[in-house]
């Protein structure tokens, strides 16, 4: 049996930051990509009282997409009708980036298999109980800002 021993390090895994820590053989260790939602056993909240500059709003244009990552977590921004939307920026099917998908009026068509996403409430076109995360989005003096801790799921 081969024995084997990590050194403390630091990291990004997905976009999130990480620390390890050795430990001794035998011992595992449990950690998270994204926070659950809001509700549910367990749950991990990103303070639902702070809002995260994300980008200035003239670098975000109509019918545009912007990739932002507020505490490391992968959102994606879309502009509508003037309004800015906040969704995960990860497919909902097999994690595909969203960055790569277009964006055709409310909807976002993931470029890996075509999976559309409305993004107003980040429900799946083709099966509504499949979803990507929301979150509110606010503009304050130029600056264009996401909620991480007051998400909805779809």
């Amino acid at each position: 049996m081969q024995q084997t021993h990590s050194e403390d390090c630091e990291g990004k895994s997905n976009g999130e930051n990480f620390t390890l820590k050795s430990r001794p053989q035998g011992h595992r260790m449990n950690f998270t990509q994204e926070p659950e939602a809001p509700g549910k056993a367990g749950a991990t909240s990103i303070s639902a009282l702070h809002w995260t500059y994300v980008l200035d709003d003239p670098a975000l244009p109509e019918g545009g997409i912007a990739p932002v990552y507020p505490l490391g977590v992968n959102v994606l921004l879309a502009r509508v009708g003037g309004t800015v939307y906040a969704v995960s920026g990860k497919c909902a099917h097999m994690a595909c980036p969203l960055l790569t998908g277009k964006l055709e009026g409310y909807t976002i068509v993931c470029s890996c298999h075509d999976w559309r996403f409305d993004v107003r409430t980040g429900r799946f076109l083709d099966a509504p109980e499949l979803g990507l995360t929301v979150y509110p989005t606010k503009l304050e003096a130029g600056k264009l800002f996401v909620n991480l801790g007051s998400k909805e799921r779809a």
